[in-house]
This record gives C-alpha cells, structure tokens and sequence, in this order.
C-alpha cells in the first residue's frame, strides 16, 4: 500500500511541531508548508525549516505572501506595538497580535496544494484551550472552512475525495501539547514562538505566546530550551 500524505502546516512554533510529530507518527508523509507573510521578523520560518527537516517531513515549501499590505496587526504593522506583561487567558478581547483572516489564507494556500498533490488530509495546529483567542484556532472555524473546501474544490466535487482537516491539539493544554511532542521526538531547541525576538533571536520572554510557553513548560514539569532575553518575567 502507498503511504498517505498530507498538507501539514508548519510555522516553527511548538504548537506546529508538535502537530507535524503527530501526523507523522499517524503514518502519513508529510507535506509541510510555511509562509514568509510580511511577519516582524524571519525568526519563525528559519525555525520551520530545521523543524521540517529534523521530523522528515518529505518535502517543505516556503510560501511568500504579503499581509503587510493591509497591517492591521502588531504581527504584520511595526507601528503597533507587541502587548507585554499581561496574562492572555484573562484577556476579554481579541488581542493586536490577531492577523485578520490569517488562517483562512493559510489553509486556501494548503488546500490549493493539496488538491495538486491528489492530497485529501490537511493539518493545522490550532489550540483553542491555551491560546490567545484568536478566532480562526476554534473548532467552529475549522468545521465551517471544511465544509466550504468540499464544495470549492473539482477533487471533491468530482468525488475523488473529501477533504478532512486536522487539528490534533486544539483541545489539549500547552503542557498536553509539549508532553505529546517529547513522546514523539520532538526538539523543542529547534522551534520559536516569540512575537517579538531581539536582534540576536531570542525570544523576549514577556509577549503572550511567550508567557503561553513557559506556562507551558512549567506545568509540564520541564525546562525550555530556547534563549529568553526575560525568562518566566
């Protein structure tokens, strides 16, 4: 039997390495795909490529993309700033760092890929429990996009195939997510999260998806492994 593929996006964050872990440990070869999207820095898609190549990932493509255009984002507008020292699972509202329509760009890409390479699985590692709320990680959004790529596409309406889309940890907590990825050989060194790393590339140790990590971390009972310029502030 031929091995089954699939799409797997992957940013260098933890949350994407750990979900590329899994689809390969689910026996699929995987297709992993990235985006340079007019982000801050590069940091996060160098960290994708080592990510990619330590976990076997049988092809990874680097995508450029331009969000920047339209801003809107502390992720994608240097005049906005990275919020700092606040606790982002307390947050009522959706933070700066939400990039508008970022993962439904994300997956057309994915999709538009997958229906090239005959592919019918597509991983994405969202996380709706220890995570910033953003609105595109909910489990609403992946079932709603699912349903439109089965009428969008000729594969699916030919009936080749129905599309599935994967998200294997949005239910979990940050330190479900990184327990699963140690199991799974994941090295967690090679991965970047931060919103706003300093010049030498490492993570500042106070933006919410840093706070998120070491939480993380913490309640796993483990150290990080990449350089913080504040760690656990």
């Amino acid at each position: 039997m031929p091995q089954k593929k699939a799409v797997v996006l992957v940013s260098g964050g933890l949350d994407s390495a750990t979900t590329l872990a899994i689809a390969r440990d689910d026996g699929y070869a995987c297709h992993a795909l990235t985006f340079l999207y007019g982000q801050r820095h590069r940091r996060e898609t160098q960290a994708a490529e080592k990510v990619c190549a330590s976990l076997g990932a049988v092809e990874h493509r680097v995508v450029t993309i331009d969000l920047a255009a339209f801003g809107g984002s502390a992720l994608t507008d240097g005049r906005i700033d990275v919020p700092k020292d606040r606790d982002p699972l307390a947050a009522a509202d959706i933070p700066v760092t939400y990039v508008p329509a970022r993962n439904t760009i994300f997956l057309s890409y994915a999709l538009a890929w997958a229906e090239v390479l005959g592919v019918f699985d597509l991983f994405i590692g969202v996380n709706s429990t220890d995570y910033s709320g953003y609105p595109d990680c909910r489990s609403e959004f992946v079932a709603a996009y699912e349903a439109m790529a089965n009428l969008a596409t000729a594969a699916a309406v030919e009936g080749r195939g129905r599309y599935r889309i994967h998200t294997p940890i949005i239910a979990m907590t940050k330190a479900e997510i990184i327990r699963t990825g140690m199991r799974l050989g994941v090295d967690y060194a090679l991965t970047h999260s931060c919103y706003d790393p300093d010049a030498q590339g490492r993570s500042c140790g106070r933006c919410d998806s840093c706070r998120l990590r070491l939480k993380g971390f913490a309640e796993a009972g483990l150290a990080d492994p990449v350089a913080y310029v504040c760690p656990g502030r």
